[in-house]
């Protein structure tokens, strides 16, 4: 975990060299304004220097420039005329100098305590999403594994994203999810699905089976007192699949959620479901029968699982990140890298930051489905 900036500020040695720029400023000006004549006065222009102070320091060193302004002030009218310390002119300067520079203390001390309050925030919201959302494991069988969650807000690390995996007998099953919603209710709702996910795959031979039994445990957890969808409409879009270690055919349900790609020989695939299932939480609404899709899937091919956060992603003119165009071309097998190059192409596009959170997972295969 990446050791806090402290308030916001410029730290180590490029921060204390900068320390210099006010001691100069000040004196400079007490320089100029003791040798200036009689009728001009600079005085004023020391509150400059506490003023710039807090863009790289923090509370003492912006006391101590402030002393050191209110010392120079004091030093002005001493040595062009000592009578002129006691004058309202001079005795008004240093009292706003004094002013200003508790006024900077004052706000340095409460921007630090904002910033310990929001390191704490990151650093709970990111043991949750280690506890909640752990990265999937490197290997899972025949299969190679990359994962990736990228947060909107710098202080919540977790949201309504989900995914999980889980090795059963025959092979690997993963989800990705995304909750409607955001905050600790949408939080609440990845967790349990993730948690009937882990317990159900194992249970359940039939892919559609898991996903009408995690159906269930999402609508029995919004119609309980206190529940989420009590003051809204609830539910979470999903894509469940079922990826055999000895068949190349990949078996997918998907719940409304943004399609897969594959991506072979740099030519990207999206897998289009052919029918379509309610996302989860809605299958009381009707009588819900879930289709199973299938697809290919061979050594050498990279699979991409992702939420709606990565394909409505925008540039500065409002156009949506084009996923399977921008991969398009884009070779090698190595899940890990293809997901750092994922990364940097998507920030540099919407230019840094996300209006929404983002997940995705790339699955390679390592072996021939028949080994």
């Amino acid at each position: 975990m990446s050791q806090p900036v402290e308030g916001g500020r410029r730290p180590g040695r490029e921060g204390r060299a900068l320390v210099v720029v006010p001691v100069v400023w000040i004196v400079a000006v007490t320089v100029v304004d003791v040798l200036a004549p009689p009728h001009i006065h600079l005085g004023p222009l020391l509150v400059a220097a506490p003023a710039l102070t807090p863009s790289f320091g923090g509370p003492r060193t912006v006391g101590a420039v402030a002393a050191l302004a209110v010392i120079a002030q004091t030093v002005i009218a001493v040595v062009r005329d000592p009578a002129e310390l006691f004058s309202a002119n001079h005795e008004a300067q240093i009292i706003a100098l004094v002013l200003v520079g508790v006024s900077l203390v004052v706000f340095c001390v409460l921007r630090e305590r904002r910033a310990k309050e929001l390191e704490q925030v990151r650093y709970v919201s990111e043991a949750a999403q280690r506890v909640v959302l752990p990265p999937l494991p490197r290997r899972l069988g025949p299969l190679r594994t990359a994962s990736l969650y990228l947060a909107a807000e710098a202080e919540a690390q977790i949201g309504g994203d989900l995914y999980a995996a889980v090795r059963t007998a025959s092979g690997t099953r993963l989800i990705i999810g995304d909750v409607r919603g955001k905050g600790m209710p949408a939080v609440h709702e990845a967790a349990l699905l993730l948690g009937a996910f882990r317990v159900t795959a194992h249970r359940r031979d039939d892919l559609r089976d898991l996903v009408s039994e995690l159906d269930r445990s999402v609508r029995w957890d919004l119609a309980q007192p206190g529940g989420t969808g009590e003051d809204e409409e609830t539910f979470i879009t999903a894509t469940v699949l079922d990826i055999p270690d000895r068949d190349g055919q990949v078996r997918m349900v998907s719940c409304g959620h943004p399609p897969p790609i594959v991506v072979r020989d740099g030519r990207a695939t999206t897998i289009t479901a052919r029918h379509a299932s309610p996302p989860l939480g809605l299958g009381g609404l009707a009588d819900t029968r879930h289709h199973l899709d299938a697809f290919p899937f061979a050594p050498g091919d990279l699979l991409l699982l992702y939420t709606d956060g990565v394909t409505e992603a925008r540039d500065a003119a409002g156009t949506f990140y084009p996923l399977a165009e921008r991969v398009t071309g884009w070779t090698g097998t190595d899940p890990d890298a293809f997901l750092r190059r994922f990364r940097t192409d998507l920030l540099r596009y919407v230019g840094g930051h996300l209006d929404d959170d983002a997940a995705m997972i790339v699955v390679g295969r390592t072996a021939a489905p028949h080994a």
